[in-house]
């Protein structure tokens, strides 16, 4: 025993008759092709249908797994509330994954429930599956803010929790692909819409999992995909095993992609444990990214590490950091994700060598937004300095370049600043607000405009060219 079969499959709210109330009827090949594995599935008669939706309850970095005996939901929301569905869950599973997760040290469990009610993710699958096949129970799982990899491993926990309790079961990935597809879309249109469906359904319609890994998470923002982690975490549970992929359906109508596949497992395969070869990839590249440390950054990491190890030792400071003085960020990474980042608009210390370690620290113990970094955490980072120029007065926005320049804004005794070239930063408006948030500045309230550019010291260039990554 053990996943039977997975799915990845959408959830348009108006594929069911009582919401769409006839538009349902613009996207045919998806209720065909949904019509199919709903067949497929009740052919196997599964004990326990898992759905991961991105709809579900989400943490930052954490993994909710829906806890009780059940739960029901209903399409109301979407003007439909006569269909209905009163599920059971199956709370040994999810017990035991959670178990295995804390084995694992992958944060997941039934903590923090803030709606028990079936969301649209869970439901529009359910419509079809329960079309054909009353029987077997369900698990709801949410996803988290936390790296692709993360969720390939809560997948491969998941498959474990499977096999030890021989379970049969079929795993259900909820999610709609791009919704950036169409101008006349209500999302409208952004290039990387397209592409981003293209991609994926390659990838999936194939079996090529690996390839999720290298989609940039700048590349996902801007394609405003919806399922992709929940794609990766059903990868995960198919780890370390031939599969056999079929793609489906593809339909792009209403300016939101709507794909379906399905994936049948067969014979263990080395050569598909993707996450072994994803850590791999990683660690070349933090070696790549150390090798071209220059004096700036490498003060910043030997702080970090001596500081978080307890090392009271004196680091060596290379002598142009000596003397000039100015406000520094220092920046962590971990994974590709920001794991602290603290500075100074104008210099406190005496020089910038001195600037970067007392910022390092903070960056590193003091960010209010992240827990402190830990020992076993340092071999993961990366590091970024930047240091400021002397800020200017400026009329106006139209004198700022998000690429070029930082911001200051200012309201009396506030003051927020925003670093230039940041990811997923894109226009001046979203720079302002940005700032305006970091002080407490409401978009009400006058400001002062301050620019200044930055000498960025970033061994790392972007994912997209860093060492054999090959994303997009």
């Amino acid at each position: 025993m053990g996943i039977l079969a997975a799915y990845m499959v959408p959830h348009p709210p108006m594929i069911v008759p009582g919401v769409g109330r006839g538009q349902e009827r613009c996207i045919p090949e998806t209720i065909r092709a949904y019509e199919q594995v709903a067949e497929e599935i009740a052919g196997l008669e599964p004990e326990t249908i898992i759905i991961s939706s991105p709809h579900s309850v989400m943490y930052a970095d954490y993994f909710h797994l829906s806890p009780g005996k059940g739960a029901r939901g209903s399409f109301a929301r979407f003007g439909d509330p006569r269909t209905a569905f009163s599920e059971s869950y199956d709370a040994e599973l999810v017990k035991k994954i959670a178990e295995l997760a804390g084995q694992r040290n992958v944060p997941a469990g039934v903590q923090g429930e803030r709606s028990p009610e079936l969301d649209h993710g869970v439901l529009v699958p359910l419509y079809f599956i329960r079309k054909h096949y009353s029987h077997g129970r369900i698990v709801r799982i949410g996803l988290s803010g936390l790296p692709l990899r993360e969720h390939y491993r809560l997948g491969m926990i998941i498959r474990n929790a499977v096999q030890a309790l021989n379970r049969k079961v079929v795993f259900v990935a909820s999610g709609d692909l791009s919704h950036k597809l169409r101008e006349e879309g209500p999302y409208g249109f952004a290039p990387e819409g397209p592409e981003y469906d293209r991609k994926i359904m390659e990838s999936c319609g194939s079996g090529r999992f690996d390839e999720l890994f290298g989609f940039g998470e700048t590349f996902c923002r801007r394609a405003a995909e919806c399922g992709h982690r929940t794609f990766v975490m059903m990868a995960g549970a198919l780890d370390g095993v031939r599969v056999e992929a079929h793609a489906l359906s593809h339909e792009d109508v209403t300016g939101v992609g709507y794909g379906i596949c399905t994936f049948h497992p067969g014979a263990a395969d080395r050569d598909r444990c993707f996450l072994d070869a994803e850590m791999e990839r990683e660690e070349r590249e933090r070696k790549w990214i150390r090798e071209r440390e220059d004096a700036f950054v490498r003060l910043a990491r030997e702080t970090v590490e001596r500081k978080v190890r307890g090392d009271r030792r004196n680091i060596p400071v290379a002598e142009e950091l000596r003397g000039a003085r100015a406000g520094v960020f220092v920046s962590l990474h971990k994974n590709g994700q920001l794991r602290g980042c603290i500075g100074t608009i104008s210099p406190v210390q005496s020089d910038i060598g001195e600037e970067i370690m007392a910022n390092a620290i903070s960056a590193a113990t003091r960010d209010p937004r992240f827990e402190p970094v830990r020992e076993d955490e340092l071999d993961q980072l990366t590091y970024k300095v930047d240091v400021l120029m002397p800020p200017e007065r400026i009329s106006g926005p139209e004198q700022l370049d998000v690429r070029r320049y930082g911001v200051i804004v200012t309201n009396g005794m506030r003051r927020g600043l925003l670093l230039p070239d940041l990811e997923g930063v894109d226009t001046v408006e979203e720079q302002i607000r940005i700032a305006r948030e970091k002080a407490g500045i409401s978009p009400r309230e006058p400001i002062s405009l301050e620019r200044f550019e930055v000498i960025r010291h970033d061994p790392a260039t972007s994912r997209e060219e860093g060492p054999d990554h090959g994303t997009v």
